[in-house]
């Protein structure tokens, strides 16, 4: 079977949706992006397909397709459950893009592309384990283990924004019980990401809440208000990635999205994780991202050069063994 010349990768996400092409080197050679379409289905589908149809006009190609979705793909079902696109919600995309497009294509999750991404040339590059890690408007991640995803049995392994917060710390810090667009409370995406940030600031301080940015200037200016926010949410994500130490005991973790930019969480992360792990037990490295927003897109095309591996794998089987 013929190696491609490209692989093209999608990370579709609530604003935008972007698309580029990969070579064998995972160089990226090609980048377009549109705005996402979120409340319409069929838009969202014409959107991606002309993306990708543009492409091949441009590079004269016809790749195979990797595209990374926010929220799960239920791998039984291939069914969606996505609050940042609601309107794929109860949908089945991969079908109605094999039909459009006429060539391979493999959904993954986005920040589970952001992880492949990170664990192929980027911080965890030649780690055994790898866990990345997404704190942005939400928070999610991926798992890999020998470069390769682990998914699960429904491909919500990795989902741990959406683990509870410790009632403990609910109670300790007297935080509000916050409804989640997953429809459950509590979730810690609620509490740890960029959003759950500012909404740390509105309940400590009153107001509408400061961005992640504008509490991060105002910490550096010693505002004292500002440092009690940071050292909450420190504790809180420090508790949160505590967990996920325990669950998959990963060699290293990668912080990605809007939160991964603050320098203080890779100094201060260590020692906010340490005290509620098992006593003796280590911390992984924290490490920030090497591709940062392209991550999604690249691992995406990961995705799609990883599943033409294996196809031509059982190709060649009857022939010789791979």
């Amino acid at each position: 079977m013929k190696t491609p010349d490209f692989y093209y990768g999608i990370d579709l996400g609530g604003t935008k949706i972007e698309l580029v092409a990969c070579d064998a080197s995972l160089e990226v050679r090609y980048r377009r992006r549109v705005s996402t379409p979120v409340h319409d289905y069929h838009a969202l589908v014409n959107a991606i397909a002309g993306l990708v149809l543009d492409a091949d006009a441009a590079l004269g190609c016809r790749a195979p397709l990797g595209v990374g979705v926010p929220g799960i793909v239920d791998s039984a079902t291939g069914y969606h459950l996505c609050a940042n696109v609601p309107c794929l919600t109860g949908r089945t995309l991969l079908p109605l893009l094999h039909a459009r497009l006429a060539r391979p294509v493999t959904l993954g999750n986005d920040c589970q592309c952001f992880a492949l991404s990170e664990a192929h040339g980027g911080a965890a590059d030649q780690a055994p384990s790898a866990f990345g890690l997404i704190l942005g408007t939400g928070a999610g991640a991926g798992y890999v283990v020998e470069g390769r995803l682990v998914r699960g049995l429904h491909g919500a392994a990795g989902e741990w924004g959406h683990w509870p917060l410790d009632p403990a710390l609910l109670r300790f810090y007297r935080l509000p019980i916050l409804p989640c667009a997953c429809g459950r409370e509590a979730c810690l995406e609620c509490y740890v990401s960029g959003t759950g940030l500012r909404g740390l600031h509105a309940q400590i301080c009153g107001g509408a809440g400061d961005s992640a940015e504008q509490l991060a200037a105002r910490r550096a200016s010693s505002d004292a208000q500002a440092r009690t926010v940071f050292e909450v949410h420190l504790d809180l994500l420090g508790a949160a990635l505590a967990r996920i130490v325990l669950a998959y005991d990963p060699h290293v973790i990668v912080l990605g999205g809007g939160l991964s930019q603050l320098p203080h969480l890779y100094s201060g992360l260590p020692g906010a994780i340490r005290p509620h792990l098992i006593p003796g037990l280590g911390v992984p490295p924290i490490l920030p991202p090497v591709f940062g927003d392209a991550g999604g897109a690249r691992g995406a095309a990961l995705l799609a050069r990883q599943a033409h591996t294996v196809t031509a794998c059982h190709a060649d089987a009857a022939e010789a063994p791979c």
